[in-house]
């Protein structure tokens, strides 16, 4: 009988801990909200960063940062910068000393607001994927 119990505890355990939430890095957004709001810059890190990162790169020691700028000039061009950065953390902040970086600049003449935020997303993807790929060496 002892068997028994001793064997529904650890099935009851091994259940517990297989439903776990996976891990998550920190991420923070430092961008201009008329182009990028920090929802949608968090989904963007969650999408294309690698499961192996983790083994890597440990959650609990790495965090990651985003920023995205830039605007309309008088000529009603959207000229946007993102940049994607890989910081290491203290507890539950991060440390400005960024581990690996990328940067990606693009511009569009005659966009709308739309096609501005649109092109802001598309240049932080290519700098989220930069800096996943150089971690992960795909």
């Amino acid at each position: 009988m002892p068997r028994l119990r001793l064997f529904v505890a650890l099935l009851a355990l091994a259940s517990t801990a297989s439903h776990a939430a996976p891990p998550a890095y920190l991420t923070l957004d430092n961008s201009n909200a008329q182009l990028m709001d920090a929802a949608t810059a968090s989904a963007m890190w969650k999408q294309n960063l690698p499961a192996k990162l983790f083994k890597l790169y440990p959650d609990k020691r790495w965090g990651f940062v985003s920023e995205v700028e830039g605007g309309f000039d008088d000529a009603r061009v959207c000229v946007v910068t993102a940049r994607a950065m890989m910081l290491p953390r203290s507890g539950k902040t991060l440390v400005f000393r960024p581990a690996k970086t990328a940067t990606a600049f693009g511009s569009q003449a005659n966009a709308s607001a739309d096609q501005c935020r649109s092109l802001a997303k598309a240049k932080l993807g290519e700098a989220i994927v930069a800096v996943a790929s150089s971690l992960a060496g795909r």
